[in-house]
C-alpha cells in the first residue's frame, strides 16, 4: 500500500463503523453479555483481522455486523455503521437490500453452508436476485467466477450437488458465491477452520489474489495467527467479549502491548523454534460473562495484574501510529516486562 493511498484511507469514512457495541444472550441463567463495548473501523480496500480464543466473541461480532442472531439475542448499546447506512436502525428491506448485494459473507462450515439438495448452479443464479441479467447471463457470471477461485472444468461441474465436491472446493465455492454479488465488505468467518492445512493456505491465497484484484474490504475472523499475519493489514485481538487491543498488523505482532496479547503470541507454534513435547498455553479459563463485572476481564489470568486491575475497567491507550489497547500497564507510560 502506498502512503497516498494509506492517507486517503485514512481521511475517508470508514465503510464499517462500530462504536461501543454491547450485545447480551438471554439465558435461564442470567444475561450473558457476549459484546461488551466493541468500537472498530473498517475502511474501503482494508483487510482487518479479528483474533482470540475460542469464545472471546469474534464469530458473535461477525453475526452481529450481518444482523444473524438467535431470538435470544439483544444488542443493547453501540452503532453498526456500513456504507453510510446505521444497520441498527434500517428497516428490515433495507437491511436485505443490503445483504448479498453490498454485504457478504463466508461461513465457517463449507460441508453446511451450500443447500445439499439444490445444485451449485441454481444456488448461484438465486444469490444474484439483486442484480439484472437473464438466468443464462447468470449462470456464465457464476461459471466464471468459479473459474476464477479455481474450480477446474467450471461449464460441466456448476451442475453438480455439493456432495459431489471435496471440502476444499466446497470452500472455493463458498468464496465465489460471496464474490459473485461484487461486496463492498466480505465478512470471512473463520473460512479454513474444516479444511487441513494445505488446503488452508490455498485458501488464504486465494482470497488474497481476489480482494487485491477485485479490491473489496474484508472482516477476516480467525484463529489463526499465521492467516492473519499473511492476510490481515490491521488486527484486532479479542478476549471474553472485549477488544483489548488492535492496530496494525506490524504494529501488533512486533511489539504487542497488551499481556493477552503476548500471551496468544507466546502459543502460536509457528514461534516455536525449539523441539518440545508440549506446547505453550494460557494458564487458567476464559471467564464467565454472565452478571455484571468490575475490572479488567483479564486479570485472572494476567501475571501482571495489580490492584486496579479489580477495581477500575481499563481505558483505551494510545500507543503507536494506529496501535491502542486497554491495559492498566500502559498508564504513565509504564512498560510490560516480557
Amino acid at each position: 500500500m502506498t502512503s497516498d493511498t494509506a492517507r486517503s484511507q485514512t481521511s475517508a469514512p470508514p465503510l464499517l463503523e462500530i462504536r461501543g457495541l454491547n450485545l447480551d444472550f438471554g439465558s435461564p441463567r442470567g444475561r450473558i453479555h457476549a459484546l461488551r463495548n466493541v468500537s472498530l473501523d473498517v475502511r474501503a480496500t482494508q483487510v482487518m483481522g479479528v483474533v482470540g480464543e475460542s469464545g472471546s466473541g469474534k464469530s458473535t461480532l461477525a453475526y452481529t455486523v450481518m444482523g444473524l442472531l438467535a431470538e435470544n439475542a439483544e444488542i443493547t448499546g453501540g452503532s453498526i455503521a456500513f456504507d453510510g447506512h446505521d444497520l441498527r436502525k434500517v428497516s428490515p428491506a433495507a437491511r436485505r437490500k443490503l445483504l448479498g448485494d453490498r454485504l457478504s459473507m463466508i461461513f465457517q462450515d463449507p460441508m453446511t453452508a451450500l443447500n445439499p439438495v439444490l445444485t451449485i448452479e441454481s444456488q448461484m443464479i438465486a444469490i444474484q436476485h439483486h442484480q439484472g441479467g437473464s438466468p443464462g447471463e447468470k449462470r456464465t457470471r457464476a461459471i466464471d467466477m468459479l473459474k476464477r477461485v479455481g474450480i477446474p472444468d467450471s461449464q460441466s461441474r456448476i451442475g453438480a450437488y455439493p456432495h459431489q465436491f471435496s471440502g476444499g472446493m466446497r470452500q472455493r465455492i463458498c468464496i465465489a458465491m460471496a464474490l459473485l454479488v461484487k461486496p463492498a465488505l466480505l465478512i470471512a468467518d473463520e473460512p479454513t477452520t474444516a479444511l487441513d492445512a494445505t488446503l488452508e493456505v490455498q485458501i488464504i491465497h486465494l482470497l488474497k489474489e481476489l480482494q487485491q484484484e477485485i479490491g473489496f474490504s474484508v472482516l477476516f475472523v480467525s484463529h489463526h495467527l499465521g492467516a492473519v499475519a499473511e492476510f490481515c493489514d490491521r488486527v484486532a485481538v479479542m478476549y471474553a467479549g472485549e477488544v483489548v487491543e488492535q492496530g496494525a498488523v506490524r504494529e501488533i505482532f512486533h511489539n504487542p502491548a497488551h499481556p493477552y496479547t503476548r500471551a496468544l503470541l507466546a502459543c502460536d507454534p509457528g514461534r516455536i523454534r525449539e523441539r518440545t513435547r508440549s506446547l505453550p498455553t494460557i494458564t487458567g479459563e476464559v471467564p464467565s460473562l454472565l452478571g455484571s463485572r468490575q475490572g479488567c476481564i483479564f486479570r485472572d489470568r494476567c501475571p501482571h495484574a495489580f490492584s486496579r486491575c479489580v477495581e477500575e475497567n481499563p481505558v483505551e491507550y494510545h500507543l503507536r501510529t494506529t496501535q491502542v489497547a486497554r491495559c492498566h500497564l500502559l498508564d504513565h507510560s509504564q512498560v510490560i516486562s516480557a
